[in-house]
């Protein structure tokens, strides 16, 4: 199995999922699917105040900051480099239970208030066209 993201890996239910896209953001960690005690210590461990995540809305300001700068003369990049970079951000931190959910969570929640900034389409299966 190839290493970074994919969101066939997610084990978030569909009704975990629209239950979460729905809800209203609190700032605790623990209500992102697949954030559980040791993920938080994670985020906020850090040599620097600026790298600690210490709330949802930090790890939502992380996921929109690994949006750009894009290649060249681009300033963004594309949905699945997107989640790559999170994915990877997240294994760098240390977290290595329930990454996939984490950031098609994240992404999932954040295509709800900017539309277009993930597709779950882009990651459908050669197989599947």
């Amino acid at each position: 199995m190839s290493e970074g993201y994919d969101p066939r890996r997610s084990k978030v239910s569909d009704d975990k999922m629209e239950a979460w896209r729905s809800a209203q953001i609190t700032g605790d960690l623990t209500e992102v699917p697949g954030i559980g005690p040791a993920a938080v210590k994670k985020l906020k461990e850090a040599d620097e105040g600026a790298d600690q995540i210490t709330n949802t809305y930090q790890l939502f300001g992380k996921f929109l900051m690994l949006k750009g700068p894009g290649h060249d003369d681009e300033i963004q990049v594309e949905p699945v480099e997107h989640t790559q970079k999170f994915w990877q951000w997240l294994a760098n931190r240390g977290i290595s239970s329930h990454r996939s959910a984490i950031v098609r969570c994240v992404a999932e929640k954040s295509a709800t208030f900017f539309n277009g900034i993930y597709d779950a389409n882009d990651y459908e299966d050669d197989e599947d066209e």
